[in-house]
């Protein structure tokens, strides 16, 4: 007899795989799986950049108005012991001055004056005038051969201010200076070859006056 047990044991065996193969093909199932993946790593986003702090301009500062140089006019007045004149003159900033007690005592001065009004002029022999405008005059000093004098002096309208002739007058060089106060007293010095003598008058609308039997005229002085 023939010995068929093991084979349809085998058949057997095949049919059932067949079946199951043939089972997960119609019901799309598949197999575990044996592992699991990693999970994928987390993508690290980038930090921002820092954003720059633009820095605000500091603001400028408004500039200092500057202060406008004196104003052109011509002062006059009198030393406080009443014993001399002053006139000052002021252009674009410089200034003229003079300084007559009438008899032999005299000097001219020049120099700057201050945006503030301030003033310190200088002539021959060490002679200062020391001064400040402040209002509609100049308060001041003046030191000349030794005297000090504190004086103060006006603004002055025209025919008063500050004159001044020079020429030659037989063969003598002629230098006055006159001072006309707003009174119309006038006070100058004549120098006739550097020695003084008290000045004559002049016609204060003109300027006119005779030295020595000569017209001259006395013109206006500016710096």
């Amino acid at each position: 007899m023939k010995r068929t047990g093991p084979l349809f044991t085998l058949l057997a065996g095949l049919l059932l795989a067949l079946f199951m193969l043939s089972l997960n093909a119609t019901t799309g199932t598949k197999p575990a799986a044996t592992y699991q993946a990693d999970p994928p790593a987390t993508k690290a986003s980038p930090s921002p950049a820092p954003t720059a702090t633009k820095a605000s301009p500091s603001p400028s500062p408004s500039p200092t108005p500057s202060k406008a140089p004196a104003p052109n006019a011509d002062y006059a007045g009198r030393t406080d012991d009443d014993s001399s004149a002053v006139s000052v003159s002021l252009r674009d900033g410089r200034a003229i001055a003079y300084f007559c007690d009438g008899r032999d005592k005299e000097s001219w001065l020049k120099g700057d004056v201050g945006a503030d009004g301030s003033m310190k002029l200088t002539g021959g022999g060490g002679s200062v005038l020391n001064g400040t405008l402040k209002g509609g005059s100049i308060r001041g000093t003046v030191d000349i051969e030794g005297g000090h004098y504190a004086f103060t002096a006006n603004k002055a309208v025209k025919p008063s201010g500050l004159y001044r002739a020079t020429s030659t007058v037989r063969n003598a060089k002629i230098d006055g200076g006159w001072i006309v106060l707003s009174t119309g007293e006038q006070v100058g010095i004549l120098t006739r070859d550097g020695k003084p003598s008290p000045a004559p008058r002049i016609d204060p609308e003109t300027g006119a006056v005779t030295i020595d039997g000569r017209r001259l005229t006395a013109r206006p002085v500016t710096p």
